[in-house]
């Protein structure tokens, strides 16, 4: 699945002041975030859905795609014994269906890429918010992530805290029940639901 695995929002500085007192000593932390998506809950559940939803984005693609291609077979089939203006109106005809074939083809990945921000909205906005949590708890004026392209070359290990982040977003996602069972009922040893014979 093609997931994105983190939201620039959330990639870059977290919470910056716009100026520090020179007297104030500013705290540093730094995350991965692409650790902290492998690890986030519901990133799992979402990218199996969104694989459902894509294979049906996939079957129509390709039932577009089956008809172009028939159309364009019984057009080289029939192209030898066209006269011009058959030729022209049939040569239109398919150039319109190839144009549409296009156009819905777009459609349907727009709707994917809509499709995959609705799932990952929920799981990025519980990303966002246990990094604020954190970076208040911390006292942090910046939180910045190394796996977003930033011009860190080295940092003591001892600001990341993207272990911790992981730990409170499980501790953080709410617990699911267990489906109840549909099956018949289990019956306690020695106990026989038959009726006896009737004599």
């Amino acid at each position: 699945m093609r997931l994105s695995t983190f939201v620039g929002a959330c990639a870059l500085v977290l919470g910056a002041p716009a100026l520090a007192s020179a007297q104030v000593a500013q705290k540093f932390a730094f995350i991965n975030s692409q650790a902290i998506m492998q690890s986030a809950p519901g990133r799992g559940e979402a990218e199996l859905q969104f694989q459902k939803d894509m294979e049906m984005f996939r079957a129509q693609v390709a039932k577009l795609g089956d008809s172009l291609n028939l159309l364009q077979e019984s057009f080289k089939k029939e192209e030898p014994a066209l006269s011009p203006t058959a030729k022209e109106a049939k040569l239109k005809v398919l150039n319109e269906k190839q144009a549409d074939y296009q156009e819905r083809v777009q459609k349907l990945n727009d709707q994917a890429q809509q499709r995959e921000a609705e799932l990952m909205q929920p799981i990025l906005e519980n990303v966002r918010k246990v990094l604020d949590d954190l970076r208040a708890e911390g006292g942090y004026s910046f939180i910045f992530d190394v796996s977003a392209g930033s011009f860190i070359v080295s940092a003591d290990k001892n600001l990341d805290i993207t272990d911790r982040v992981v730990s409170k977003l499980k501790l953080a996602a709410p617990k699911v029940a267990p489906k109840a069972t549909t099956g018949p009922a289990s019956v306690p040893a020695g106990v026989t639901t038959k009726k006896p014979p009737t004599r």
